[in-house]
């Protein structure tokens, strides 16, 4: 016997009833059949009924709007309920738009979405006999109409005795549904589900609905489906109508914000500009009307929705869409299916926010740049305005002072949003001020200040206003968070962010996020801070090491710069020297050693006293250089084994000059340095006609030596490859030579430079050559050849480039020797031409020498025999020469100088003997012999019959000393001139 439950309802419930399998609800029969199958039964205890045509199964049915049950236990505490309002029918909309449009297909019979056929309706009388049933009804049962009037529907049911549960619902008369098989006309059987309604009253008989059991099935799955996805509140759901009016949302009302709900003030059916702001209800309307029009469904969409309620606080959806149509294919509007990802965005935003942080701060090695970049990041995605205040000490390298209270802050970077000037009421970029001022600010709303290190920041008193009290927060503000910069356990200053008032509030998440950003960007300030202080410490050592920017001396009148490399390796190893030699001659020596950092600069301090030392031997250019080479290969050697790095005396190159004033004959020689440029005046400026020899240490070729003759007033240029070296900047071979463009910045940072001769802002450099065949003689390079040129390169336009610009060094060199422009101007004039921000991405070193001749008459020269007989001769030749210069202070001691060198020319190397006096800034006496012995000076003891001239020279002589000649050697004195 097959079991059955029936379920019986209230006329008048508001809640559908559900039986639970084996127990009847409250108000409930127990009927048992003959075959002992127990019945459950749900009947209602009052009269009712119910309009026909509503399905009323065993799953939710779907109640009528004046017996939809209350939610209001479902609702969350603190929110209003929304009333629903029906619709009204023959709104247009978008319906002409979709109307004929194939957008779906065709669902089969029993899907839960095929339209509904012809009902299987069958009409009882008293006794439960036919009267009258529907066509769907033969085709269910199949028998025809005929066949079943007067038939009692009792009677088709396959189990016996089912009829009386029919007869408890007449007799109450109640409605009830249950599930029967009936038997057709074939012998087979067919499961049904019947739904029971009582006719009006006074009238015997009931309404009996037949639907497919299957079928009924889904409808109630469907109508579960419904039910539980309008009830639950994780995904939301709203249903828009043609005009995209919001017609059905889920069972909760409330409008879920970050932070709370707020209550829903609207009622259905709503416009979605009344649930959001103008801005957003825009943007999502824009996509639903787009979805109705097209039929394309919206897949997955983020956008801000903040709710009218609401505006300052962000909210963000998930929203995806879809069209509605009836069975008909006509539009009905549009399912919409949103999910509040509020926290989610957020969490992503400050994720791409530490991101961006992480990229843009730290690569930069300059203290300022890094701030700059902190602010920048945080405004306007963050903050509406942004500071960062350092200690005074940490922008010049030093440490930072742990005393905080009192001590210098300087405001390093201040941003604001698009551009907009800097309230005038707060500490503008540059300004500095004291932490003990702090004392009388007043408290921003919302002020957060989380760490112990930021309680000296904290204001003393937080009720007095007086003064400057607004200078360390704008009027404006709405909210600030403040935050330490500390690296490695110091702290560097803090970082401080304001918020308009319009703006949410700083969070506690907030500022945990900017707590994480401003130690990567401590670390990163802290990295250039370092980089700072060992930079000033090298380029203080750089500096000492070279000689005054502006040096004059008889025979010149030099002017030097230096332009450290504007690298994170460091400044290199350029250096320039101008070294007075005796007899009025005067040297000049430009060098650059390979490498950059320490190393570089102290292996650049030896090769400059080893140049200094070598250069008081008064060598030829050539021999000089050679010495300098072996002692590059020395450096090398004992260097060896000590570190993996090179040595940088290794690749050195050189240039060392000899100008002689007296005769204006200049010989110079170079170790893989380009030759200097020459200007005469009312000439064009040219290169001398000089082949480098290799760089120092790598061997090769021997040195060169070349002479020329100057006239007085010549200009010489001694320089850097790295000077005229290709400039590259993204792709443009020459973009050096574009007044106030960058050339190759390594480092990023644009930090302004100081040259030797005075300071210089801006960002320039050139990458040239570095090692790479080309620059400062090509360190690195494979042979004399490659360093000669000097192109940074074998390409057509890196001698292009190079040819540009060495030509405009030319142009500058031949204006300043033609109107006659000090060493110092031309200098200056050839850097802003081709260094104009002073940042290369090599050391660069710049030496200018306008050479001068000696007075006429300042020089007196004679030749005598190798005979003792001479000697008076030679000293009344300089008595009488000493007088004519009004020296006859000095006649003394030169007489006697005099007398013991030409004595001892004539005892042991023979004639002929010269005689020269020079009158400069000293009296200076030679004497030249044709031997290449030179005198050594002893003590002679108390016995002995010689010994003591040299001795007695060097006690009148201010300095003395002797160099080799081609034709022998000169002893020379230096005395300090004393007059008549």
């Amino acid at each position: 016997m097959q079991q059955a439950s029936w379920c019986r309802h209230r006329r008048a419930s508001s809640r559908p009833g559900r039986c639970p399998s084996g127990r009847a609800p409250a108000g409930t029969s127990r009927w048992r059949a003959a075959g002992g199958a127990a019945h459950g039964l749900t009947a209602a205890a009052d009269a009712g009924r119910r309009a026909p045509g509503v399905p009323i199964g065993g799953g939710p049915s779907l109640p009528l709007d004046s017996e939809r049950p209350s939610r209001a236990s479902r609702r969350p505490s603190g929110v209003a309920p929304a009333t629903k309002v029906r619709d009204s029918e023959g709104r247009e909309g978008c319906e002409g738009q979709a109307r004929g449009r194939n957008v779906s297909a065709t669902p089969h019979p029993g899907d839960p979405g095929a339209p509904p056929g012809p009902a299987a309706v069958v009409l009882l009388g008293p006794r439960g006999e036919v009267l009258a049933s529907t066509e769907a009804v033969a085709r269910l049962t199949g028998r025809t109409a005929a066949e079943l009037r007067g038939t009692r529907l009792a009677d088709l049911f396959t189990g016996p005795g089912e009829w009386p549960d029919l007869d408890e619902l007449a007799a109450a008369n109640a409605a009830g549904s249950g599930d029967r098989a009936l038997r057709r006309a074939d012998g087979g059987t067919v499961a049904v589900r019947l739904d029971v309604q009582p006719l009006a009253p006074g009238d015997a008989g009931q309404l009996v609905t037949l639907t497919d059991r299957a079928a009924a099935r889904r409808a109630d799955e469907d109508r579960a489906l419904l039910r539980a996805l309008f009830a639950q509140t994780r995904v939301g759901l709203a249903i828009h109508d043609r005009d995209l009016r919001i017609s059905r949302v889920t069972a909760d009302p409330s409008i879920p914000v970050r932070g709370g709900a707020v209550p829903a003030t609207f009622t259905l059916p709503a416009a979605v500009s009344d649930l959001l702001i103008p801005e957003d209800a825009g943007a999502l309307l824009d996509r639903l009307r787009r979805v109705a029009a097209t039929g394309e469904p919206l897949g997955y969409w983020e956008h801000s929705a903040r709710v009218t309620a609401a505006p300052d606080q962000e909210r963000f959806l998930a929203v995806s869409a879809s069209q509605l149509q009836d069975s008909g294919e006509r539009l009905l509007g549009v399912l919409s299916v949103f999910t509040d990802i509020t926290e989610q965005f957020q969490a992503r935003r400050r994720m791409a926010l530490l991101h961006t942080a992480a990229e843009r701060i730290g690569p930069s090695l300059d203290v300022e740049s890094n701030s700059e970049e902190l602010a920048g990041v945080l405004v306007p995605e963050f903050a509406d305005l942004a500071a960062v205040d350092l200690f005074d000490s940490v922008l010049s390298g030093g440490e930072p002072d742990a005393r905080l209270l009192g001590v210098p802050v300087l405001r390093v970077a201040a941003t604001t949003v698009d551009g907009e000037p800097w309230p005038d009421d707060t500490y503008p970029r540059g300004s500095a001020f004291r932490l003990d001022s702090l004392g009388e600010v007043r408290r921003p709303v919302g002020t957060i200040l989380r760490d112990a290190e930021v309680s000296a920041l904290r204001p003393k008193s937080l009720n007095d206003i007086a003064g400057t009290a607004t200078a360390l927060v704008p009027t404006r503000a709405g909210s600030r968070l403040t935050v330490p910069l500390r690296a490695r356990g110091q702290i560097l200053g803090s970082l401080s962010l304001w918020r308009a008032a319009a703006r949410p509030p700083f969070t506690g998440q907030d500022s945990e996020l900017v707590e994480e950003i401003g130690s990567r960007a401590a670390l990163g300030i802290d990295n250039a801070r370092r980089y700072t202080r060992e930079h000033r410490t090298l380029e203080t050592l750089q500096r000492s090491l070279l000689p005054r920017p502006v040096f004059e001396v008889s025979g010149a009148e030099t002017a030097g710069s230096y332009v450290p490399a504007n690298t994170a390796a460091g400044i290199g190893g350029g250096w320039y020297d101008v070294i007075p030699l005796s007899s009025a001659r005067v040297a000049f020596v430009i060098g650059d050693v390979a490498g950059h950092g320490l190393n570089a600069t102290a292996t650049m301090g030896r090769l400059r006293t080893a140049v200094q030392t070598l250069a008081d031997l008064d060598l030829a250019p050539d021999e000089l250089l050679t010495r300098l080479d072996d002692l590059a290969i020395r450096l090398a050697d004992v260097g060896a084994g000590h570190d993996d790095s090179p040595s940088g005396a290794v690749g050195a190159t050189c240039l060392y000059c000899v100008y002689d004033p007296v005769t204006g004959l200049c010989s110079m020689a170079g170790a893989g340095r380009v030759p200097p440029v020459i200007a005469r005046p009312g000439v064009p400026a040219e290169e001398l006609p000089l082949k480098p020899g290799p760089a120092l240490g790598v061997g090769g070729s021997p040195f060169e030596t070349v002479r020329v003759k100057l006239d007085p007033g010549t200009l010489l240029l001694f320089f850097s490859d790295e000077l005229v070296a290709r400039a590259v900047r993204e792709g443009r071979p020459d973009a050096a030579l574009e007044p106030g463009d960058g050339q190759g910045r390594e480092s990023g940072d644009g930090r302004p430079r100081e040259t030797a001769d005075g300071p210089a802002g801006g960002g320039d450099g050139n990458g040239g050559g570095d090692g790479n065949g080309g620059g400062d003689g090509n360190r690195g390079g494979d042979g004399p050849e490659d360093r000669a040129d000097g192109a940074g390169g074998t390409d057509d336009g890196a001698d292009r480039a190079r040819a540009r610009r060495l030509g405009v060094l030319r142009e500058r060199a031949a204006a300043g020797a033609a109107d006659g422009d000090s060493p110092d101007a031309v200098g200056r004039a050839v850097l802003d031409a081709l260094l104009p921000g002073r940042s290369p991405a090599n050391d660069v070193a710049l030496l200018v020498a306008r050479v001068r001749s000696l007075p006429e008459g300042a020089t007196a020269d004679w030749e005598f025999q190798a005979e003792p007989t001479v000697v008076a001769e030679a000293r009344d030749c300089v008595l009488s020469q000493l007088k004519d210069w009004d020296l006859t202070g000095n006649a003394f001691p030169t007489e006697l100088i005099v007398s013991e060198l030409i004595t001892n020319a004539i005892r042991y190397a023979g004639g002929p003997v010269g005689l020269r006096l020079i009158r400069d800034e000293t009296l200076i006496c030679e004497v030249s012999d044709p031997s290449e012995t030179q005198p050594h000076l002893r003590r002679a003891r108390p016995t002995d019959e010689g010994g003591r001239g040299l001795f007695l020279v060097a006690q009148l002589a201010h300095r003395w000393g002797s160099r080799y000649t081609p034709d022998g050697k000169t002893i020379w004195t230096e005395q300090l001139l004393e007059r008549g």
